[in-house]
């Protein structure tokens, strides 16, 4: 239990330096300074500052991937959760990479390096919409013949306007109802959604 804590205390300091200096900037000595830990023990746990940026990266990942099982569970019929979860997604790793200020640069100049720790997050996102579409095709609200393939294209779909989004290039002249009803008819669109139920 002490290891996980001590992990878990120098992936925030790391988290907090990074977004306060830059990954650049901030040196494995600050994090053990900041942590209060030796470079000794933060060396036992990260060989190299990589190391570290990708645990934060994975870190914030879990975060997000918590948050939309939670949305996964709520007592809302499996179209409204479907669009809540993809909201939920988007919002929040627009929320972290503004959060994190200089982490946003990084983000985005190591969107293949990111790619390599979010193969876990990727697979329980398609895992979680699976569920969702499951549910939906059970309740008669959607009609899909491939679950596989239909939560894979939507992971895809949302995965392909997540960096516009962060970016306030998609409907940044659209009020907030108008942009979730374009989505709306794109998602349920997509979906086969059967009117008769809503």
């Amino acid at each position: 239990m002490a290891v996980s804590k001590t992990k878990d205390k120098l992936v925030d300091v790391a988290r907090q330096l990074f977004a306060k200096m830059g990954v650049e900037n901030t040196t494995m000595n600050d994090i053990a300074l900041a942590s209060k830990k030796g470079r000794r023990t933060l060396y036992t746990y990260f060989k190299s500052k990589e190391d570290i940026y990708m645990a934060v990266v994975e870190s914030e990942l879990d975060i997000l991937s918590d948050m939309m099982a939670a949305v996964a569970v709520k007592d809302i019929s499996p179209d409204d959760k479907m669009l809540e979860i993809i909201y939920t997604r988007l919002d929040a790793v627009k929320e972290v990479v503004y959060r994190n200020g200089t982490l946003r640069a990084n983000f985005f100049r190591d969107i293949w390096r990111v790619e390599k720790v979010r193969k876990k997050f990727d697979a329980k996102e398609v895992a979680l919409f699976k569920t969702v579409l499951a549910e939906g095709k059970e309740k008669g609200v959607f009609q899909i013949d491939d679950l596989d393939m239909t939560a894979n294209l939507i992971h895809y779909c949302v995965k392909g306007i997540e960096v516009p989004y962060i970016c306030g290039k998609i409907g940044e002249n659209l009020s907030s109802h108008t942009r979730k009803e374009y989505v709306k008819n794109i998602v349920y669109g997509a979906l086969r959604r059967i009117e008769n139920n809503k």
